[in-house]
């Protein structure tokens, strides 16, 4: 697996394996089981998503030392408040049965944000993470918070496939060497994404389905790739692409079919009341 050094020294692998939305009726523990089983080394999850438990006891039966697994999760803004943040990593910690957590992000940058990065840099001081950053900021979020902060976030991810390449962001993280991770690297089943000719095309030429031909540009481009299926041989495929190399003018023809826009747009307005009238992460408390 290749690894990518972060600003604050640590290493995380280039792939990872998501589980957003892989519900927590045994489907993460088999999903996460079945990924270890082929080679990842790389699980993202988060309080929001409801399984971290699953993960937890997957990665703890998996038979792989701990030391071996690059583990990332996100604190939910419903816990921004400083209080509820430094008992939300705890909580996170217990679901996982972890000891520490490898990469942790502020989910949504919206409410207390100041408030639980300074919980996240606390646990980091403690031991208790390693990593700390953020996702879905946008420039202009970026912006607003993170000259506030104490801690440069190692790591912000967003948003990211080839229609929507995020360049503005990437130029403006890239001075301060923060990593960018793709959610939705594959488009989350965008048809026309999938059966772009230029994509196809290269599929065709180097014996590529068009996800790996997808996931090796963004891993060309430095990008930390988070694919997630249920499917065994999607699980598979997905990790394999580092037997291939595209060339320089293949790498701009596939920038070329960047749009500036996703499906996300975490500067629309009602955003903040929207996640958090439709994720209410203590419901079963």
């Amino acid at each position: 697996m290749q690894n990518i050094v972060l600003n604050d020294g640590h290493t995380i692998p280039a792939v990872g394996f998501g589980v957003f939305l892989i519900p927590a009726d045994g489907s993460t523990y088999t999903a996460v089981k079945e990924a270890l089983a082929a080679g990842y080394r790389h699980i993202d999850t988060a309080q929001a998503y409801f399984n971290e438990a699953e993960v937890g006891q997957a990665i703890a039966d998996s038979g792989i030392p701990r030391k071996d697994i690059y583990v990332t999760t996100k604190l939910w803004l419903q816990d921004y408040a400083y209080d509820s943040a430094v008992k939300g990593i705890d909580r996170s910690l217990e679901k996982l049965g972890l000891d520490d957590i490898d990469l942790l992000l502020l989910h949504q940058p919206y409410g207390e944000v100041e408030q639980a990065w300074k919980a996240l840099e606390e646990a980091q001081a403690a031991g208790k993470i390693k990593s700390i950053g953020v996702s879905n900021m946008t420039p202009k979020l970026w912006q607003r918070y993170v000259p506030k902060f104490n801690t440069m976030p190692a790591v912000n991810q967003v948003e990211l496939h080839p229609y929507s390449q995020q360049k503005e962001l990437r130029d403006l993280l890239a001075k301060d060497k923060v990593v960018v991770e793709a959610w939705g690297p594959l488009g989350q089943g965008n048809k026309e994404l999938l059966s772009d000719p230029v994509i196809v095309k290269l599929a065709e030429k180097y014996g590529k389905d068009v996800g790996q031909i997808i996931l090796r540009f963004e891993n060309q481009e430095g990008i930390v790739v988070l694919p997630k299926s249920t499917k065994s041989e999607r699980i598979k495929s997905n990790l394999d692409i580092f037997g291939f190399e595209l060339t320089p003018s293949e790498l701009e023809d596939l920038r070329a079919l960047d749009t500036g826009k996703g499906s996300h747009d975490p500067d629309a307005p009602g955003v903040e009341d929207y996640l958090l009238s439709n994720y209410d992460i203590h419901a079963d408390d």
